[in-house]
């Protein structure tokens, strides 16, 4: 019976995990529908709610945002914007750091969150699994001796809060593992191992 139990419980999880988590995403996404005016809701429309129908109304207003911003008059348009806000008390603050950590993390060309490192943390001799965020950069570099990196230690199994460490270069280990398996295997608590990644040896 023990066994018959943690069988059914191992394919019950992951499906009621999985449908709670996308419940959350859908039902936030659905407050953009209050964007729309009420004679034009869908559940006035049909009479009934529609689950989702706000997520698309999203996908679509970031799409189209995406688009327009993508010519000449759209890059106008989100300069005027920028300097806009950046002249708001407070707003400004909050804004400016938002976008710089955005455009860093979303930039095609950016290197944050794109390699999977090993570190020794919270000690010598113990290890966990980081990503590199970056480099040092303004004042600290006047006072970090040599070449440091920027990782963001992930805790588990919530891998949204963590550590920012920065670290001598010659200290941390990149791996060969995509930053999904990485993730993968900080949420399991190291359960889902990645597969092994054959280190290829170039003669010199």
């Amino acid at each position: 019976m023990k066994r018959y139990f943690i069988t059914g419980l191992l394919i019950w999880v992951p499906l009621v995990i999985t449908g709670w988590v996308l419940s959350l995403i859908v039902s936030t996404l659905d407050q953009s529908l209050r964007l729309l005016p009420e004679a034009i809701h869908p559940q006035n429309i049909v009479g009934f709610a529609i689950p989702g129908v706000g997520a698309l109304l999203t996908l679509a207003m970031i799409l189209l945002t995406g688009l327009l911003a993508a010519n000449f008059i759209g890059q106008k348009l989100v300069g005027w914007w920028d300097k806009l806000l950046s002249r708001i008390p407070v707003v400004n603050t909050v804004y400016k750091s938002v976008k710089q950590v955005s455009d860093t993390l979303f930039a095609p060309n950016g290197n944050a969150f794109r390699k999977a490192l090993l570190v020794q943390y919270p000690r010598h001799g113990s290890w966990t699994i980081a990503f590199m965020t970056g480099q040092p950069g303004g004042d600290l570099v006047n006072h970090l001796q040599g070449e440091y990196v920027s990782v963001y230690v992930p805790t588990t199994p919530n891998p949204t809060s963590g550590f920012f460490l920065m670290m001598p270069a010659n200290e941390v280990v990149e791996l060969e593992m995509s930053v999904d398996e990485a993730l993968k295997y900080i949420i399991s608590m190291g359960v889902v191992a990645p597969p092994p990644h054959p280190r290829v040896i170039t003669n010199t």
